[in-house]
């Protein structure tokens, strides 16, 4: 996915500002998609120089206002021919797991509490995602658009589940951490 892509989405939904549109990422987009300030607003310019968006007509121009943005219907195209295009999935790139593989060679020192920390963000986001469920998604909300959203959803909480059991596993596999010393586990010169 690329930024413009989801800053289109995020208009179609609703036009906005670019500060309305840092919000919304930072409560539903950026959960899959994350975006600094100044990514957003760089990628707004862009888009409106493309021609995929342009700043709404506000009643009183006056300096410093936020600009409300929507989408054109070449932007409307060019997200719509970007959806129905392929793409293969991006291999996986997680500094956890090579700090396990490196552990397996030097000793797993300080390990144990990394994964712990990772256990606790991930059902920290897992709670987040149920809250949201429980929130945007009653039984009542079915339309289709509905339906993808919350399936969009279900994908992060899938994933906050799999990491769970998967750290947990991984615990597991550690035993017992016992007190090492900063150099056990390296091979004597």
């Amino acid at each position: 996915m690329s930024l413009p892509h989801a800053i289109l989405t995020a208009l179609l939904e609703k036009p906005s500002s670019g500060l309305e549109l840092t919000r919304r990422f930072d409560k539903s987009i950026g959960y899959f998609w994350s975006a600094t300030h100044q990514q957003i607003y760089r990628e707004l310019g862009k888009l409106e120089q493309s021609g995929f968006i342009r700043a709404l007509p506000s009643a009183a121009p006056a300096r410093g206002q936020k600009k409300e943005y929507e989408v054109l219907p070449a932007g409307r195209a060019e997200l719509a021919q970007w959806a129905a295009a392929g793409q293969a999935p991006k291999p996986m790139r997680d500094p956890l797991l090579l700090r396990m593989r490196a552990a397996a060679v030097i000793g797993t020192g300080g390990l144990r509490a990394e994964l712990e920390r990772h256990l606790a963000l991930h059902h920290a986001q897992l709670t987040t995602y149920h809250g949201i469920e429980e929130k945007d998604f009653p039984p009542e909300r079915d339309s289709e658009q509905d339906r993808l959203r919350h399936l969009v959803l279900r994908g992060g909480i899938e994933l906050e589940t799999f990491w769970i059991g998967w750290l947990t596993e991984a615990l597991g596999t550690l035993g017992e951490e016992p007190p090492e010393s900063l150099g056990e586990g390296l091979p004597e010169k």
